[in-house]
This record gives C-alpha cells, sequence and structure tokens, in this order.
C-alpha cells in the first residue's frame, strides 16, 4: 500500500527526504531517518515562518535555526540548498566526504546557512537559549517607539537525545525563568534512539516536564499533518512571555517499509534495495539519484527574492532609526561589528607594588569592571558563584524577564548549561560574553568549551580558586589536573597570571581575541603585586613567556612558574643568588601564546645551552617537560589534595621556594 499523494508540498517534502536518503547511501555512511521523519515539521518551518536572506546567510535581523540534533545533518543541507544558499547539488553528493561543506554533523564556518556547530546532543538546545538571550538584550538596549531593530525569532529542531542530555534541563529551565517567548522549539517526537525504542529508558513526561519550566507546550499527533504544524507554530509565535515547545510525533524513517519506526533507520543507510523500496512505497523515481523537480526548485527559491525583500525592508527601517537616533545607531552598527570602543582600554588601572598584594579573582573584577563599563558587548555572570568569581558588572543589574537591557547574567548551578549559552551568545554578531565558576567545575564545561573551540568564538571563562591555595575546602573542590587537560584542548588560550597587572594584561588579551575563547585561571589567595621598575614589564604576557626576573651573569638555571608560584620561584633565585648560582626567572602565563612566538623569541627566553631547568606549578606536571626538557625537574601536584590551610598543603606536598632551591642544587651537581 502506498501512502504518496502529489500535491506541491508532498513533493518538497518528499525531495527533502530523499535527498538525504540518497546522500547517505552514497557516503555509505550517517542518518536517514530523522531527515525523512522530521521533514515535513522543517519544509513548514523554512517556507512559511523563518525569515532569512539565502543571498546574505549574515543578515543581521535574520532568524536563527539551529538543528540541534545534528546527526541528522543531511536535513538543513537539503534545506539550506534547495532555498538559495550558496551550497550546491555537487556538495549534496559529496556528503561526509573530504573537504565538502556537508561534513558528517553540522559545523560552523564550513556551510553557509549553518549557524552553529551541532552534533553532541543537547548542546544545540543550549546554544539556541544563547541566541535567544542575546536578541532580547539587543532589543531592549536598542529598539526605540515606532523604531524596531532587532525583532527575530530562534528556532530549533531537537530530539529524544537532545532531551535525555541533562544540558538541555538546565538551559531548558533558564529559558522559562528569563520568559524567552522567542525561542520556539519542535520537538521530534520519534520514539526510537540508537539501542531501540525510547521506553527502554526515557518513560518521563516530556510535556509536564516542560511545563513546569514555565514553557509554553503544544502536541502534534501526526507528523505529517501540514496544517497542524503550521497552527502550532503560529501559536508559539503569538506566545511573548514563554518559549515553546512543540512535540511533533514523528516517524523515523517514515516511507520506508521495512525499517520506519525502527532503530535500523537511525544510524546508517537504508540500503539500495529498501531505498528502491521506499520510492515506491512513496511515489518517487527511482532515477535518477538527487533528484529535484523544476518546480519544487521554484517552490523553494522563492525563499531567495522573499529573503531580499525582507533584508531591504530592514535596512530601510535601519536607516530611518539611524536618522531618528544617530548615536544608538552609530553604537549598534559598531557592537555588530565587533569594533571595540577607541577607548575601551583607558580606565584599567595600573596596580602598583605591594608586596601583600591581592588575590588574582580580585585583581579580575576590578579590570572586568573597567572594560564592562566601556564595552556594552561585555555582558555575562557566573554559575551562582559571581560573589567569588568577582564576575558582576557593577554598573548593571541581573538580566532577567522585564529587564532585558541589563548585563549580569545569573545563570544558577548550571556550569554546562551557562557554557552553552555563552557559545550561543558569541555566535550572535554583538557580544564577547563570559561565565565564572572555579576551575575544578571546568569538568562539567568541557564540552561546550570545546565546541567553542571548534567554532573559535570569542568567550571568555573566568576560572578561579585555581589551585591547592583554595584551602580547606578540600580535594573535592581543588583542581589539579585542569590546566593541563584545558591547555590540551586546541584553539584554547589557558591564561594564569601571577599577579594584579598580568592580570589586566590577560583581560586585554581575551576581549581582543577574537580567533577563539580564552580561560582566566585565577587564585582565591593574595598573590604579590610585583614592581614593575624592578621586574621586566606585565604586557609580555601576550608573549606567553617572559623573562621576569634575569640574574646579573648568564643564568645557571632558569626556573619557569605560572600564577601564584611565581613567588616561590622568586623567592628560591634570592637564595640561590646569595649561593652563586645565577636564576632566570620565567614567567609563564600562557603556553599557547608562548608557543605561537617565533624561535629566535623562545630561545632568547630558554636558552639551549641551559639545560638546568625547573618548573613550578600547583598542578599537574603533565607538559612542563617539553619547557624543562628530559633532564629538569618539575615541582607541581600529581595527585589529589587534603583539607587543610593552605600554606600546609604547600608545605606538605613540596611546593615551596626550598623545594625549588633543592632541585636546582642538584641538578647543578648532576642529578636528575
Amino acid at each position: 500500500m502506498t501512502t504518496h499523494t502529489n500535491s506541491l508540498d508532498d513533493r518538497c517534502i518528499n525531495t527533502i527526504r530523499f535527498l538525504a536518503v540518497d546522500a547517505v547511501q552514497q557516503a555509505n555512511s550517517g542518518h536517514p531517518g530523522m531527515p525523512m521523519g522530521a521533514a515535513p515539521m522543517a519544509y513548514i518551518l523554512w517556507t512559511k515562518f523563518l525569515r532569512h536572506s539565502p543571498r546574505n546567510p549574515g543578515w543581521p535581523d535574520r532568524d536563527r535555526f539551529v538543528l540541534s540534533a545534528g546527526h541528522g545533518s543531511m536535513l538543513i543541507y537539503s534545506l539550506l540548498h534547495l532555498s538559495g544558499y550558496d551550497l550546491s547539488l555537487d556538495e549534496i553528493k559529496n556528503f561526509r566526504q573530504w573537504k565538502s561543506k556537508t561534513p558528517g554533523h553540522p559545523e560552523y564556518g564550513d556551510t553557509p546557512g549553518v549557524e552553529t556547530t551541532t552534533g553532541p546532543l543537547g548542546q544545540g538546545f543550549a546554544t539556541g537559549v544563547g541566541m535567544a538571550i542575546a536578541e532580547r538584550h539587543l532589543a531592549a538596549r536598542y529598539n526605540r517607539p515606532g523604531h524596531t531593530v532587532v525583532d527575530h525569532y530562534t528556532y530549533a529542531i531537537v530530539s529524544d537525545g537532545d532531551l535525555m542530555e541533562g544540558i538541555s534541563h538546565e538551559a531548558a529551565s533558564l529559558a522559562g525563568h528569563l520568559k524567552l517567548g522567542k525561542l520556539v522549539y519542535l520537538y521530534d517526537d520519534n520514539h526510537i534512539s540508537i539501542e531501540g525504542g525510547t521506553d527502554l529508558a526515557f518513560t518521563e513526561n516530556r510535556l509536564d516536564r516542560f511545563a513546569s519550566y514555565d514553557w509554553h507546550v503544544q502536541q502534534v499527533a501526526n507528523g505529517n499533518d501540514l496544517d497542524a504544524i503550521e497552527k502550532a507554530l503560529e501559536a508559539a509565535r503569538d506566545e511573548t512571555d514563554r518559549p515553546s515547545l512543540i512535540a511533533v510525533r514523528t516517524s523515523i524513517g517514515f516511507g520506508s517499509p521495512n525499517r520506519q519506526d525502527t532503530a535500523k533507520a537511525h544510524g546508517e543507510p537504508l540500503g539500495d534495495e529498501e531505498r528502491m523500496l521506499t520510492k515506491e512505497n512513496l511515489g518517487w523515481p527511482q532515477e535518477p539519484l538527487f533528484y529535484i523537480p523544476d518546480e519544487v526548485l521554484t517552490h523553494f527559491r522563492q525563499s531567495v527574492t522573499r529573503g531580499l525583500a525582507l533584508e531591504e525592508s530592514w535596512t530601510a527601517s535601519f536607516r530611518n532609526y539611524l536618522a531618528a537616533f544617530p548615536e544608538e545607531g552609530i553604537r549598534f552598527e559598531k557592537q555588530l561589528k565587533g569594533e571595540l570602543p577607541p577607548d575601551w582600554d583607558a580606565d584599567i588601572p595600573v596596580f602598583p607594588a605591594d608586596p601583600k598584594g591581592k588575590a588574582t579573582r580580585v585583581s579580575s573584577g576590578i579590570v572586568l569592571n573597567a572594560i564592562g563599563n566601556k564595552v556594552p558587548a561585555l555582558m555575562g555572570g557566573s554559575a551562582d558563584l559571581a560573589p567569588s568569581n568577582k564576575t558582576l558588572i557593577e554598573s548593571e543589574n541581573g538580566f532577567q524577564a522585564g529587564s532585558y537591557d541589563q548585563r549580569n547574567i545569573h545563570f544558577g548551578v548550571r556550569e554546562f548549561g551557562m557554557t552553552g549559552v555563552l557559545n550561543g551568545m558569541a555566535l550572535h554578531d554583538g557580544f564577547i560574553p563570559y561565565g565564572g565558576t572555579f576551575l575544578i567545575f571546568s569538568d562539567y564545561m568541557r564540552p561546550a568549551i570545546r565546541l567553542a573551540c571548534l567554532m573559535k568564538q570569542q568567550v571568555i571563562y573566568v576560572l578561579t580558586h585555581d589551585s591547592i591555595g583554595l584551602g580547606e575546602d578540600g580535594p573535592t573542590h581543588r583542581p589539579v589536573e585542569h590546566l593541563a587537560s584545558l591547555r590540551a584542548m586546541p584553539n584554547l588560550v589557558v591564561l594564569r597570571p601571577a599577579d594584579a597587572n598580568e592580570t589586566a594584561e590577560a583581560w586585554k588579551f581575551a576581549v581582543k581575541n577574537n580567533r577563539g575563547p580564552t580561560v582566566l585561571a585565577l587564585t582565591r589567595q593574595s598573590v604579590p603585586t610585583l614592581d614593575r621598575s624592578v621586574f621586566a614589564p606585565a604586557n609580555l604576557l601576550h608573549r606567553g613567556g617572559y623573562t621576569l626576573k634575569d640574574s646579573d651573569t648568564p643564568p645557571d638555571v632558569l626556573l619557569l612558574a605560572s600564577g601564584s608560584e611565581i613567588k616561590l620561584a622568586l623567592a628560591a633565585a634570592e637564595t640561590l643568588a646569595d649561593e652563586g648560582t645565577a636564576a632566570r626567572v620565567v614567567s609563564m602565563p600562557s603556553w599557547e601564546l608562548f608557543d605561537a612566538q617565533p624561535e629566535e623569541y623562545r630561545k632568547t627566553v630558554l636558552p639551549e645551552n641551559v639545560t638546568a631547568r625547573i618548573a613550578i606549578e600547583a598542578g599537574a606536571t603533565q607538559g612542563w617537560h617539553k619547557y624543562v626538557g628530559a633532564g629538569g625537574r618539575v615541582i607541581g601536584l600529581d595527585h589529589f589534595g587534603a583539607s587543610a590551610p593552605m600554606d600546609e598543603l604547600y608545605t606538605n606536598f613540596g611546593i615551596t621556594a626550598e623545594s625549588v632551591v633543592q632541585a636546582a642544587r642538584e641538578l647543578l651537581n648532576g642529578g636528575t
């Protein structure tokens, strides 16, 4: 029994389905079932609701679309090609192949029209929340009565897997609290996961769950009922005070005689025989492959003219806005372009020398406020630790429903959700987002940090309490392996400043670093503010490593350190000098920046002829040997800590100036 009809809508939907089926089959890899089942709702969304401009994917006031169910990537690739984006049919045919614009999961920057990298389930869900936050904030800051320059929706298609992942709970709870009414998610409720039916492990009432988050919840019983899908989307758009979830009951692998509604349709090609049976069942020509009827392409390509008209209308509206509010209009344009005000760093203090000093988290808070008062794009908060992380912009109030113009976001105890939201804000032009927590809890953030690195998005992570220096809280809260693990992540710059002025320079770097995310690893305990008339200038932090204090004669030993352990290296150098040993102290706030320096510079800091080298850092020793060499020493912590006062911990774990001096003696006396 066949299930096809002959309407234009059905031909359009089946075109989406079979582009996906043929591409997956040709690649012999991929997920055909999700596009086959979700094609109807995607078709209605893209042709009747989504405001976008295929000829200008970066038009500022476009609606955002996130395919959180990134395994179904052929769904979005089909839509992009059919709608007229710069994605050729040859690229569809090259699905999952080397250097194609159609990778296995959507990747930001690879494919025109793809708004974010998705694949790890749940992260697209959180990213969309960040995009919706960005839209609400810009609208509140810049719209004026009679002049609306920011007015767009964020849509997503999410899956059972997205809703199972914990990040979706965190992000959904925050979105409901913030009343993000311009956030609309279509839930591909197909009841199938890789292992089988979702009843194996996912039996909660999803609709009640989202209702409890204060979302507007609807249900469409038949995923092929185009009228019902359209009405649900209209109702979602009319709901202004709550984000919306529309649960659309779909059939994975729709139309496949032997695989529909089975796990076999999820993650593998249908196979040639089943592909032909499915085309026969849905009344689709078996040849040619990648068939697109002319009338289907004509219908979809109306998105081009419609998008140009929408863009032209917005441009005219913005021109009127600029005439009526020139100051706001110019500021808005510059913010969208990522331009920093010319005096953005003018109020950053130069901290005076102070033997007692202050914690670098405290210095960070001072610098954040100096920058935040000048840079409207800087926006963020903390995972319920702002008083400890020092992440509040004091001139601003909390970003809440009814006060969307404010810049302090209270993320709650939701580290993973926070980090995914920051990615969405970074992807929305006009923001330098930041988020704070303790360094130990970067474990909860890593998957979303990794996506920021993949997308090379500017996000700043303020990670305080960076070592055993936090003392009595004990090993559960004391980072050991975290610096090493973050340094292993490509495209991430980790900065562990030694004092207040290095912290100021770290912030300067992070605000200007639009090539990827930045970690600021900061102390809980006070560290001396170094006298820069005696020591090298703090702006050398931008080179990653530099000679902080040199010896009067060529050095016998090199002492490398970061952060709070710089004071140990300096104390050890003084003792060694009294003994007649020349020691050079090298501040190493960032391995990534140091490694990027010319070889000639690196050799001036770490001369090859000086093989007696010691690195000091109150964390895992992993990685330091590339700087100290096989014969060098690393004084650190390769085990978990204990609960005790800070000074006792440093002493009992052997992270002391005395240990550094003893290691230097042994190395210079031929020891290893």
